[in-house]
C-alpha cells in the first residue's frame, strides 16, 4: 500500500509532465527542508544556525538596497514557506484552481501565469513599499515569502476564463468562481491596513496579472508564446494526378469552442453533452508544450 502510494507520486512529480504537481512539490519540498533542518539544529541546541541564513537567501526584501544583492529572491520567494496553515492553503487552492485551469488549458500557459503571477506580487510588494509613504519606514526590515501571490494569479486567472464554473465548498455548498476570486480581492484589499500589508500587496499583484493574462488570451493575445522558438514552415509540395485525400477534423474550430464556452457562462461546465466536453478537452491539448 505504502509503496503504491509513493509510486503514484514519484509518477506524478517525475513522470507525468505535469505543472501542477511539480509546482507543488517544489513548495512541499523547500518547505520540508527548512523545517526538519531547525528541528535537527533544535535538537543539538543549534536552532536557526544553518535554516536561517538560508531562509533569507530564498525570502525577498523590500528594499532595494538589499534586494540588489539578491536578486534571485524575486524567484525564490515564491516557492517558499515556514508556516505550517500558509503552506496548506496556498497548496490546496492551487490543486483545486489548478486542476480546473488545466481542464481548459495548457501547461505551458499554467506554467507562465504561475510564475509571472509571482513576478507580478513581488515587483508590486516592493514598489509599493519604496514609494507609498506608509510603508517607506518599513521597507529596510520588510520581506516576502510564500506562493500566495503565484496562486491568486491562478485562481483569479481561472475565475476570469470560468467566471460561472462553479465548486462545491462546505458550509456553503457551489460557489461560482468569480464570487470566489471576489472575496480573495477584497480580503486583500483590507488586509493593506492589518498585520500583514506586505503579502496582501503582492496578492492583489498576482491576481491583477491573473485577471489581465486571461483577458488577453481571450482576445487571442497569448503572453506565454514568448517562450515559444519560431518554427520553420514546411516547404511547399506539389502533388500531380493524386485524388485529394480526406482528413477528419480531429481538433474543433475556434468558433465551435467559443460557442462551448459561452454556454459554460450561461449554464455552467456540467451542462454540457459529451461530444461538447471532448472537445473542449482536445482543442485544450492541441497546443501543448
Amino acid at each position: 500500500m505504502r509503496s503504491s502510494i509513493l509510486s503514484d507520486l514519484r509518477y506524478r512529480v517525475f513522470k507525468s509532465g505535469n505543472p501542477l504537481y511539480q509546482f507543488i512539490a517544489i513548495n512541499v519540498g523547500v518547505f520540508l527542508l527548512l523545517n526538519l533542518l531547525y528541528v535537527i539544529e533544535f535538537l543539538f541546541g543549534q536552532a536557526g544556525l544553518i535554516s536561517e541564513p538560508l531562509q533569507n537567501q530564498l525570502m525577498m526584501p523590500a528594499s532595494f538596497a538589499a534586494f540588489v544583492m539578491k536578486p534571485w529572491t524575486i524567484i525564490t520567494y515564491m516557492f517558499t514557506q515556514r508556516e505550517f496553515f500558509h503552506i496548506l492553503f496556498n497548496m490546496l487552492w492551487l490543486f483545486w484552481l489548478g486542476q480546473i485551469f488545466l481542464d481548459f488549458l495548457n501547461r505551458r500557459q499554467f506554467i507562465f501565469n504561475y510564475l509571472a503571477g509571482g513576478l507580478m506580487g513581488g515587483v508590486a510588494f516592493i514598489l509599493l513599499y519604496n514609494f507609498l509613504p506608509v510603508f517607506k519606514n518599513d521597507a529596510q526590515l520588510s520581506v516576502l515569502l510564500g506562493s500566495s501571490a503565484a496562486v491568486s494569479a491562478i485562481v483569479v486567472g481561472t475565475a476570469t476564463l470560468l467566471p460561472d464554473y462553479a465548486i462545491r465548498m462546505l458550509f456553503f455548498g457551489n460557489v461560482k468562481l468569480k464570487y470566489l476570486a471576489s472575496v480573495f480581492i477584497i480580503l486583500d484589499l483590507i488586509g493593506i491596513a492589518g498585520a500583514n500589508p506586505g503579502g496582501s500587496l503582492s496578492h492583489l499583484g498576482g491576481a491583477l496579472f491573473g485577471y489581465l493574462y486571461i483577458s488577453q488570451l481571450q482576445k487571442g493575445n497569448d503572453w506565454s508564446k514568448i517562450f515559444v522558438k519560431g518554427k520553420k514552415k514546411p516547404k511547399l509540395k506539389v502533388f500531380k494526378n493524386e485524388q485529394p485525400v480526406k482528413t477528419s477534423r480531429t481538433i474543433p474550430n475556434q468558433e465551435y469552442i467559443d460557442t462551448i464556452l459561452d454556454k459554460i457562462s450561461q449554464s455552467g461546465y456540467e451542462n454540457l453533452t459529451k461530444e461538447e466536453k471532448a472537445a473542449l478537452f482536445k482543442a485544450s491539448k492541441q497546443d501543448q508544450s
